[in-house]
């Protein structure tokens, strides 16, 4: 394995979460997954597994910037991913979608927690892959948090039109465009799609090279679901586009499939990428699973 400082830490976050965050390094098991990772620097809860995130489509560990810190204050060793085919990591090998991704996820966190069943926590895309993940290696985690995820079955009432960007020639004109989609997608108040959000966002789409992606239109996270061992928790914004006027059918959905449903918690006033939007909530509703 070999290590490396971590790059890419957003230039518009706080002086002091950019300083903590550039403490950590990037691990390389190997496997074409680059791994992020961040000890507490004070006091770490005795034998608590890695907090482990994964990101969502077209994104990178930087879905979460606003969410690691306080994990670190809590005493918790985090782990961030950037799927294969995103962010550093290497392409996918073979296959466009989330099941390509199984195995060298498996093999790489398996070393990385060196036989220790992680906290798994994953958001949109990486909430799918996560559920498949553990559907095919269910000993790698002690607990699953699903955030924001698609594939649950319950098709969105209308159709999320994102608009394209590559073409355009300015960097003015992608950053409307960016803007666009992070207000269809991502972010239910318009007033929050701002430098950070417009940063994080950009630099991660132009680092997308799984373009096919289908699954997350599928029932795929339900029916792995049904055989993940662990809790199940499930932590979305009560405004996901995904699943306006259908958050109910969501919880009826998750009761079902999971084998140990836990619960879902919504969070007042946020969308689809909650952590980044209400992350105070958010990160509330968090330590609440981490420590049930």
């Amino acid at each position: 394995m070999t290590e490396q400082p971590i790059s890419g830490v957003p230039s518009l976050l706080p002086l002091a979460v950019r300083e903590r965050l550039g403490r950590g390094r990037r691990l390389d098991t190997g496997h074409g997954v680059a791994w992020h990772a961040w000890a507490p620097e004070r006091e770490a809860i005795p034998g608590a597994p890695p907090v482990v995130l994964l990101h969502g489509g077209s994104g990178s560990w930087t879905h979460w910037v606003l969410n690691i810190v306080p994990l670190l204050d809590a005493g918790r060793r985090v782990l961030a991913a950037d799927l294969p085919g995103f962010g550093d990591s290497a392409p996918l090998a073979q296959g466009h979608d989330a099941d390509a991704m199984l195995a060298p996820l498996a093999a790489s966190l398996g070393e990385l927690a060196a036989g220790q069943a992680v906290d798994l926590v994953g958001f949109s895309f990486g909430g799918m892959a996560a559920g498949m993940l553990l559907a095919e290696h269910p000993a790698l985690a002690r607990r699953l948090v699903v955030v924001g995820a698609p594939a649950m079955g319950v098709a969105p009432e209308r159709p999320i039109e994102l608009r394209a960007w590559r073409h355009l020639k300015t960097p003015q004109a992608q950053a409307e465009m960016h803007r666009h989609n992070l207000g269809v997608l991502m972010l239910h108040d318009p007033d929050l799609i701002d430098g950070l959000a417009l940063e994080v966002h950009a630099t991660n789409v132009v680092r997308d090279r799984v373009p096919r992606r289908r699954l997350s239109r599928t029932d795929i996270l339900v029916r792995s679901l049904a055989s993940v061992p662990c809790p199940v928790h499930a932590i979305y914004g009560e405004h996901d586009v995904l699943y306006v006027g259908q958050l109910p059918q969501l919880g009826e959905a998750l009761a079902r499939a999971a084998r140990d449903f836990r619960g879902l918690q919504l969070i007042a006033d946020a969308g689809h990428w909650v952590q980044f939007e209400a992350p105070r909530a958010f990160d509330a509703a968090l330590r609440r699973v981490l420590t049930d």
